[in-house]
């Protein structure tokens, strides 16, 4: 079947314009580019008041080499070029220089000739109130990745708490949740299981923005601290951060190497505390798993039958170079997520475990770190029915009153429509 378009007119000229302009008006259509918004992060319009905030004060910034401005300056130079008077840097975990792997302590360093770097991520994970009363304000300008488990997020809390006890202000520079149209899954901390890795009550996903969580934490925590928050233009909710044109996502520690691996890493990162590889070390950290003695095949199947909204499961191979079972052949399964806007990475993290559980129960030895389990999870109550291979809804279940309570209240905490 074939479909023709034919013009009937008798003047010639009218003809010809007529046609011009549909063809003019189609090709326009075709090669019309998509509309994306300029995102400004709290940096950049920070520098477009020519940091008129800081103006005479003397500042402290915790920060690491990832947080870069709009033009691809790091925030510590920026201050400095603007004449800032910037008296330290804190880095968290990872490092300023983000090389050191994660759990791994880091020391203090120099940058910018004279500049000392010291460490919230080796003795003490909280500003020394001492050094904090020789500024007049600390900054936090660090990217998250919008899991609860990473850690910048407990930093902040940190030094929230520490600037509070000190009488100086703090101020976020915020940035944007990567994985941000994601919506909140997962258990919140239950009492008795705050730690580093769990230190904000939220969900193990949580849709907020550095910012926001900042605001909560003033509101319910430090409420006597005076908190600015320099909030983003064009940041859009709805939106993935490779979505805004022009921003440039920097690998914010050495195993979350993009978006799509932000995306991954809450279905996969609660692997740290089993005898699985979450991938780290090899080319694609938290976008696969597997261990020797896992038949990938199987349980890439296995995983396939439970048909999980936005992803599909292939088998692969890996061997680690750092991490668990380095230099050895890992057997296991890729995660190819085709689908970002119905994607649920909790309820596929869950569904892994329930089959590894099923299948290799002694060898995935999810109690013999039952502690750093519960605490990853923020609650004990998720290892205990994997362990009982309780269903995947029941458990789905489990944590939806909690959420449904939580989402209620995060209006009151939004920043950005």
């Amino acid at each position: 079947m074939s479909c023709s378009f034919k013009l009937s007119l008798k003047r010639p000229r009218l003809q010809k314009a007529l046609l011009t302009a549909f063809f003019v008006l189609s090709f326009s259509f075709l090669f019309q580019p998509c509309s994306r918004a300029a995102l400004r992060c709290g940096i950049d319009r920070l520098e477009e008041s020519g940091f008129a905030e800081l103006s005479g004060l003397r500042v402290g910034l915790v920060t690491n080499a990832a947080s870069l401005s709009a033009t691809g300056e790091a925030t510590y130079r920026l201050m400095l070029q603007h004449g800032v008077k910037l008296k330290f840097i804190m880095a968290p975990e990872h490092g300023f220089s983000v090389d050191s792997e994660a759990g791994q302590r880091v020391g203090g360093s120099v940058v910018a000739d004279s500049l000392p770097v010291y460490s919230l991520y080796g003795a003490s994970k909280k500003p020394d109130i001492a050094l904090l009363k020789k500024i007049d304000i600390l900054l936090f300008d660090l990217q998250d990745v919008g899991t609860r488990c990473y850690t910048y997020i407990s930093t902040m809390k940190n030094a929230m708490a520490a600037c509070q006890e000190a009488s100086i202000p703090f101020m976020v520079l915020d940035r944007p949740n990567p994985i941000a149209p994601l919506s909140p899954q997962g258990f919140m901390v239950a009492p008795g299981y705050r730690s580093f890795v769990s230190a904000v009550n939220i969900p193990f996903v949580h849709s907020m923005t550095v910012g926001e969580i900042a605001v909560m934490l003033k509101r319910e925590q430090y409420r006597s601290l005076e908190l600015k928050v320099i909030t983003m233009s064009g940041y859009r909710r709805n939106w993935f951060a490779d979505d805004y044109h022009g921003f440039s996502f920097v690998s914010p520690s050495p195993n979350i190497r993009s978006v799509e691996g932000a995306i991954a890493y809450p279905a996969t990162v609660l692997l740290e505390a089993t005898a699985v590889s979450e991938g780290r070390g090899s080319e694609a950290p938290f976008q696969q798993f597997g261990a020797p003695f896992i038949d990938s095949r199987h349980l890439a199947a296995a995983l396939e039958a439970y048909k999980l909204p936005g992803v599909t499961f292939e088998s692969t191979e890996f061997t680690p170079l750092s991490g668990k079972f380095k230099g050895e052949r890992c057997r296991g399964v890729r995660l190819k997520v085709n689908d970002r806007s119905i994607f649920q990475p909790f309820r596929t993290g869950v569904a892994l475990l329930l089959e590894m559980q099923r299948l290799y129960p002694e060898k995935l030895a999810l109690d013999k770190n039952s502690a750093f389990f519960d605490r990853l999870a923020g609650s004990p109550r998720l290892r205990a029915m994997i362990i009982r291979l309780k269903p995947l809804e029941a458990i789905m279940s489990e944590c939806r009153p909690q959420l449904e309570e939580f989402t209620k209240s995060l209006n009151s905490y939004r920043l950005y429509q």
